[in-house]
């Protein structure tokens, strides 16, 4: 794991532990501590839960059962470029289960993950209302239709591309810089 990723991870559990603080310890907290938390962060990470038990003086057992009950908790960080892929009826129909499969297969993650690098999340999703366009992935927002699995890799080449491209422009920004 790079210097960036573990600076980025003790500045977060250094937030949650100034806002889990402002919380009076009373049980009946718990679910809006973990909301301010995935609010905050996007995703339960599992200090999160240490954090909550220890400030209501519960078991970390409980905290992750009730954060495991409810569907609106996540465990995994989302990517910075996170992945929907339709399953609603339309994209089923016209196999967005092999368009899963595919990403999942090039990112070397499953649904519900996040690659190592954390560029990557995948989830699948019931609708995303462009059942004319089946079948249908999201990524970072930008709707891809009549998607093929031929075009999984082409996407996602791109991205990597488009990354390149402006860490180069950010390095020879520096060096123009020091000029």
């Amino acid at each position: 794991m790079d210097d960036a990723i573990l600076a980025e991870e003790e500045a977060m559990l250094e937030d949650m532990r100034s806002r889990v603080s402002g919380f009076e310890k009373e049980r009946g907290n718990l679910i809006p501590i973990l909301q301010m938390i995935q609010g905050r962060h996007a995703y339960l990470p599992p200090e999160a839960m240490d954090l909550a038990a220890e400030h209501l003086n519960i078991p970390v057992c409980e905290v992750y059962g009730v954060a495991t009950f409810y569907n609106q908790f996540r465990f995994h960080p989302p990517g910075r470029h996170p992945i929907k892929v339709c399953l609603g009826t339309a994209c089923h129909v016209k196999a967005g289960d092999i368009i899963l499969e595919n990403f999942e297969r090039k990112l070397g993650i499953t649904d519900g993950e996040t690659t190592p690098d954390k560029e990557f999340s995948i989830e699948r999703v019931a609708c995303v209302g462009c059942c004319a366009l089946a079948p249908v992935a999201v990524i970072s927002e930008t709707v891809h239709g009549k998607m093929a699995p031929s075009k999984v890799e082409g996407l996602l080449l791109r991205i990597q591309i488009e990354k390149e491209k402006a860490e180069r422009e950010r390095e020879s920004g520096k060096r123009e810089g020091e000029k």
